[in-house]
């Protein structure tokens, strides 16, 4: 069995630091994100989705992380088709509109390709520290299974290059009972790895929880099973702790996916309070981990 690192998506989220999660002394970023590599072998940033990267900030991620320690990067939102903010656009770069949010086609090619260029070589710092886990692509509900959009699967992984990527849908298209074994192919067969999900079911945004290497590292996601889940209040959408049976269910599943892979994810995303770190403690406890 390959190993297995046990992190969640956030240590700064405002609801965390009122948890009392974080002792009294890890009063500023610095503190925080120590006390937080000393508990986990694993963090995913989010904040790279609303707003690209500085490369400064970057530094500091890799100087206040003890060595071996990963970060997750979720991609700009710009860079897999979601409406992104304008005013998060480098202001140079920005298209000359009145619209509060654009999408990719709205910026002029040589800004576009400037995005990527800007958004990839503020990683540097993290890449050459050896801290960079994955670079995450979560994409949105309507990008269903199609030909050209399996073509910007590639291009994502070959502008990415050597950097290693993971995929995660949004449309179960995807992975019905139908397509699934077409998708699964197509992933390892373009060494493209799927992220596995835990989530509510039944929803436009559902995907089901296709457990599968298609390459590395192999990812898992637990976003919560909130009843909230269409709500636009994001800590109703995510405010979920799982019961220790539910994360008990998942442990073998866990092992069997790292028996298959040199090295396995697991995030925590159900990132209200302190829900996602004693999750994912007692799930790293579970999987000895």
């Amino acid at each position: 069995m390959g190993d297995i690192r046990v992190g969640t998506a956030s240590w700064t989220d405002p609801t965390l630091l009122e948890s009392g999660w974080y002792p009294p002394e890890a009063d500023d970023p610095q503190k925080r994100l120590a006390y937080y590599a000393e508990h986990f072998p694993l963090v995913e940033v989010d904040a790279t989705y609303y707003a690209p990267p500085a490369e400064k900030t970057a530094q500091l991620w890799a100087q206040r992380t003890p060595p071996g320690f990963l970060f997750t990067v979720k991609a700009f939102s710009l860079l897999t088709g979601h409406p992104t903010r304008t005013n998060a656009i480098h202001a140079d770069l920005r298209p000359a509109t009145g619209k509060r949010t654009v999408y990719p086609g709205d910026l002029p090619a040589q800004a576009y390709e400037e995005v990527w260029t800007r958004f990839l070589s503020a990683l540097d710092p993290l890449v050459a520290a050896g801290k960079l886990g994955a670079l995450l692509f979560q994409f949105p509900p309507w990008f269903g299974i199609k030909r050209a959009n399996k073509e910007y699967l590639c291009e994502v992984r070959d502008r990415c290059a050597p950097l290693p990527v993971t995929i995660e849908f949004r449309n179960s298209s995807w992975l019905t009972d139908d397509n699934r074994a077409e998708t699964l192919d197509f992933l390892r067969d373009n060494r493209l790895p799927l992220v596995c999900v835990d989530m509510p079911q039944g929803h436009r945004s559902s995907v089901p929880p296709v457990l599968a290497v298609t390459a590395e590292p192999a990812t898992v996601r637990f976003h919560g099973r909130s009843a909230k889940w269409d709500s636009r209040d994001i800590h109703e959408k995510f405010g979920y702790r799982y019961s220790d049976r539910e994360l008990r269910q998942w442990a073998p599943k866990l092992r069997e996916l790292a028996d298959s892979a040199e090295h396995t994810h697991v995030l925590m995303n159900n990132c209200y309070r302190d829900y996602a770190q004693r999750n994912a403690q007692t799930l790293s406890g579970l999987l000895g981990s």
